[in-house]
């Protein structure tokens, strides 16, 4: 037995939910049809802040799982000087959880507030100063991100998937144009998710790193765990590199829906069909099982082909209209929430959660 699967089991034991009490809050739930699922949103970035606006409006039980790998803009520079977490994922998670009464639309914009100047703050987020501020001055990222999130009344809690700061190396063919059929290591989120070559992998390093024993919690206790939309190789396919919470994934007996993007990232997974999305998950995560995918109906050509990609996971495909109605690639809030809500509801379990 190795020392990440005991550690697994003592999470268990701690975690709410489980055993006697575990039942106990099973029939509570069961008792009233109106109970809030425990969701775990995991991601980063945009897509994981579109994913918990939408799943804020349906669950006041929600928990953003949230990668450290970014190394660039404001977040980069913090991590170079400070040698703490990147903050701006984390930044976003925390906005995109914030209410749409005034409190909460006010401090989602002064959070997301970037100085511009020509001094040194130029670029800097306000909500990524006080994140560090708070974390030199508690110790404990999950303490300081607690504090930030009851500051700005967040419906949902946000933890780092990691308690150290990682760094996303990718193996990617033609990241050069003038060599288009060789293979390099390119090193670093802001240069993966621009390179202009074909990502075949990815690795964090350091390659085993801890999880953050919350996170790790939060899945094994999750009724619902929600992986993406995101960038498939710098945001959503990083937590699947933590073996801590990998296995979490594995072994949870939550429900997974998988929340696929709208349209190919340029750079990242450009050409990529739906399908070939789901193919590349499981090159880097073959135990994972899936429960849904969740597809904007319009952005799947192949429905077939998709649909037997999502087998190979044992997953059920669920099309809906996601998508805002400018035409732009990005997921409209209420459509997404509507979408979580069905699944939540067509392929929950009929009485308890559990």
């Amino acid at each position: 037995m190795t020392g990440r699967t005991l550690r697994l089991r003592r999470l268990r034991r701690l975690t709410p939910g489980r055993g006697e009490e575990g039942a106990g809050r099973a029939g509570r739930r069961a008792a009233s049809k109106v109970a809030a699922p425990k969701v775990v949103a995991l991601g980063g970035g945009m897509g994981l802040s579109a994913s918990l606006a939408a799943l804020r409006r349906i669950t006041g039980e929600l928990t953003a799982v949230v990668t450290v790998a970014d190394d660039g803009g404001s977040s980069g520079r913090l991590r170079e000087e400070l040698s703490v977490l990147p903050p701006g994922d984390l930044r976003k998670a925390l906005a995109a959880l914030c209410g749409d009464d005034d409190w909460g639309q006010t401090w989602a914009r002064v959070i997301q507030h970037r100085f511009q100047t020509e001094g040194d703050l130029h670029g800097h987020a306000v909500g990524n100063l006080l994140i560090v501020a708070l974390w030199e001055q508690l110790g404990d990222p999950v303490q300081a991100l607690d504090l930030v999130g009851k500051l700005l009344g967040a419906q949902g809690r946000v933890l780092p998937m990691s308690a150290v700061p990682l760094e996303l190396q990718a193996l990617v063919k033609g990241h050069d144009p003038a060599r288009p059929d060789e293979v390099d290591t390119v090193r670093g989120q802001a240069t993966v998710a621009l390179t202009p070559g074909e990502v075949l992998s990815v690795q964090v390093v350091p390659a085993d790193p801890p999880a953050v024993p919350e996170a790790v919690a939060a899945v094994l206790d999750a009724d619902w765990v929600v992986l993406g939309p995101g960038s498939w190789f710098s945001s959503v396919i990083p937590h699947l590199l933590v073996p801590e919470l990998l296995d979490a994934l594995v072994q949870t007996k939550a429900r997974r829906v998988l929340s696929l993007n709208l349209a190919p990232q340029p750079g990242e997974t450009e050409g990529f069909s739906p399908q070939r999305h789901l193919e590349v998950l499981a090159r880097h995560a073959p135990k994972l099982a899936l429960d849904v995918v969740l597809a904007d109906e319009a952005a799947v050509p192949d429905r077939e082909s998709l649909a037997d990609a999502a087998k190979r996971f044992g997953a059920a495909v669920e099309l809906a209209p996601v998508a805002r109605q400018d035409g732009s690639p990005k997921h409209d809030p209420e459509l997404l929430a509507a979408a979580y809500d069905r699944i939540f509801r067509m392929h929950g379990r009929i009485g308890p959660w559990r």
